[in-house]
């Protein structure tokens, strides 16, 4: 595209081993499951097929997004990437839930209030964060740290969380309040933001599959 600028990938990290036991993480520090090291592995070698070449990485604090962050860089031969890690991009902090089985806590809370905690835009379970509250921490980040970077004309790559992502989405996406709560981002696939020189995104998408296939 004659007028593209900067290049911005996002990438949920792969599953992780509480995703796979169906509890609330948040701020825990679960490593990847061997299926989340696939999804890594998978997501280096779409962004490969396509040729991407980075410029600079960031990644929240935990573990999870670092090393699927740490496997795409070893796919792509990039070993070398300056990263930054930060908690800002951590994922939704889940306070009370966190590391309680999801189908015991509908049990113990009941289905309507664990879906409001889990499905609304500003309810914050206890002691958490509400989506809002993520986006809050997610966003300031963004601008000062990452966005520069992209109307440099860098191309940039994220590794971060369902929710410290979909924060993000809203936003360049336009979304509202309502629409985002439909939003789900998969583990392990690339979604891509092509920007001009003003910071307007002129095409997004997620790179689903090895180009060539």
């Amino acid at each position: 595209m004659a007028d593209a600028h900067g290049i911005l990938v996002l990438i949920r990290h792969g599953q992780s081993q509480w995703n796979l036991e169906n509890r609330f993480t948040g701020w825990v520090d679960v490593p990847l499951s061997p299926l989340g090291i696939e999804e890594a592995t998978h997501a280096g070698e779409i962004l490969k097929s396509y040729g991407y070449k980075f410029d600079y990485g960031f990644a929240s604090a935990l573990i999870r997004a670092q090393e699927t962050l740490r496997i795409i860089l070893e796919v792509t031969g990039q070993t070398d990437l300056s990263i930054e890690y930060d908690q800002a991009l951590n994922e939704r902090m889940y306070g009370d839930l966190q590391g309680l089985n999801k189908a015991e806590t509908a049990k113990k809370f009941g289905d309507e209030q664990v879906h409001i905690w889990r499905r609304s835009y500003d309810v914050p379970p206890p002691n958490g964060e509400s989506l809002k509250m993520t986006g809050e921490r997610v966003l300031p980040y963004y601008h000062a740290n990452i966005l520069p970077r992209v109307l440099a004309g860098e191309k940039i790559i994220v590794a971060a969380h369902g929710n410290s992502l979909r924060s993000l989405v809203k936003e360049l996406d336009q979304l509202t309040d309502a629409q985002i709560l439909e939003v789900n981002i998969p583990t392990g696939v690339p979604l891509l933001y092509v920007f001009d020189t003003a910071g307007n995104v002129l095409e997004h998408g997620y790179l689903e599959t090895v180009k060539g296939d």
